[in-house]
């Protein structure tokens, strides 16, 4: 039937009226009152655009020429985008994404939440390119193109995108896929390389490899010989996350510095730190002084991971518990703290979404509360928020609409008011929305 489908999509391009944008950055017009999505279209355009998938519901297709033009496109930096997947609005202005980020949230908040905030926040942003210092890459054999590509998905995300350079990465790896292709392309096994990871810090860098099959020396002579050609750490994963190991150099180190807080935070390849560099700086910033704690203030900070929060909040609160289910990240959090001299931060590792009454370690009133959950959000962290007995809860958010849930159930369920919230342009030039928000309760 999906075959069936794709043979009647028409061969000849539609006119398409756009009035909005998708969550996901497409926009968003009507083929005779259908929906259709169309990757690389803006608000108030009128484009050409090719069918490319049917569904009962919408129709999804991709512009091919801009008969209108919206005032706030812009020529694409990237000569990949639009058959890259790695970004999906290089061509809207740096400064209309942000607002349209905002909009997001403010829509979201309205739509789920049944909230809005006594107060906006300016955006929190910066230098929009070459900003990922993380990035999980594609690597595919490709025997008639000769070599193994190496990027992210295809729009659509079926393939391996055919690029040799990425405007978004840290500037370390921007220029080193084709060096990648070539490295793995010459290895005894070019089409059982998945993934290369990548991940750098202040000073250093790092990739991961992810091999499907065992190594050769010969092999592993080309990584090293890559490694220090390169001045780029090569790590190895034969098979699950526990089996990464450390190729070459013998010794290395991944870290970043907080400057405002004078802390340096060290961490593994694979641990989950903010991509964007500048503006998890601001955004620690931010949420330190948003949370407004003194000497005298316990702090909670929920999905502590390896203390990106917990260890500024130590350096101005009485006392701080790290709290994450991964005891990997709790433990490089207690290095951190260790090798910053932060006595008052300890971490635990534990399950937040136990039954408030079992959780030991929440006994004893705290007086704020730090939250970074993943995607998914917080909903059943929530009565843990509300017995920990805070004031002031500040909520870090990668996704508006499982924060405008969890907001409406803060203010509706546990007695907060939503003081205040913005966004954060962590991933310029993509749909993803980070936000922050800020709770606030009268003393029981």
């Amino acid at each position: 039937m999906g075959r069936q489908r794709r043979r009647r999509l028409p061969a000849e391009p539609v006119a398409v009226e756009i009035h909005d944008l998708a969550h996901d950055g497409r926009g968003v017009g009507r083929i005779e009152d259908k929906v259709v999505f169309v990757h690389g279209a803006l608000p108030g355009e009128r484009v050409l655009a090719r069918l490319t998938g049917r569904n009962r519901k919408f129709d999804e297709a991709i512009a091919l020429a801009v008969e209108q033009a919206s005032d706030e496109r812009v020529e694409p930096r990237c000569e990949w985008f639009g058959n890259c997947g790695g970004c999906a609005l290089q061509h809207l202005d740096a400064g209309a994404q942000v607002r349209w980020k905002q909009g997001r949230l403010v829509e979201n908040l309205k739509r789920i939440g049944g909230v809005a905030p006594e107060r906006w926040l300016e955006p929190v942003v910066a230098e929009p390119w070459n900003y990922r210092r993380r990035a999980r890459l594609s690597a595919r054999w490709v025997p008639g193109k000769g070599r193994v590509l190496v990027g992210f998905r295809e729009v659509g995300g079926r393939y391996v995108a055919e690029i040799e350079g990425c405007e978004v990465l840290h500037p370390v790896f921007a220029d080193r896929l084709m060096s990648l292709s070539a490295l793995i392309g010459g290895l005894s096994i070019p089409d059982r390389v998945a993934q290369v990871e990548c991940a750098a810090g202040d000073d250093s860098a790092a990739i991961v490899l992810r091999h499907l099959e065992p190594l050769t020396d010969a092999d592993l002579e080309a990584l090293v010989g890559w490694s220090e050609a390169n001045g780029i750490a090569v790590w190895l994963q034969p098979k699950g996350p526990d089996t990464v190991h450390r190729l070459h150099p013998a010794e290395h180190r991944l870290s970043y510095r907080l400057d405002a807080f004078d802390l340096e935070l060290v961490f593994h390849p694979q641990h989950f730190v903010q991509v964007n560099a500048a503006i998890n700086r601001q955004l620690t910033e931010r949420a330190v002084d948003l949370l407004d704690c003194g000497p005298d203030d316990r702090v909670l900070d929920l999905f502590c991971g390896l203390g990106n929060f917990s260890l500024p909040l130590a350096t101005r609160a009485g006392a701080v518990l790290g709290v994450e289910l991964d005891a990997a990240m709790v433990q490089a959090a207690e290095r951190n703290a260790a090798a910053n001299g932060l006595t008052n931060a300890r971490f635990k590792a534990a399950d937040l979404q136990q039954p408030v009454e079992q959780l030991e370690w929440l006994k004893g009133d705290f007086d704020r509360v730090l939250i970074d959950p993943p995607r998914s959000g917080a909903l059943e962290v929530l009565p843990v928020i509300a017995a920990s007995g805070a004031r002031r809860v500040v909520y870090v958010s990668c996704d508006p609409a499982t924060l405008a849930r969890d907001a409406g159930e803060l203010v509706r369920t546990h007695g907060y008011r939503l003081a205040s919230a913005g966004v954060a342009d962590m991933f310029p030039h993509t749909a993803h929305v980070e936000s922050i928000a800020v709770f606030e309760r009268e003393a029981a």
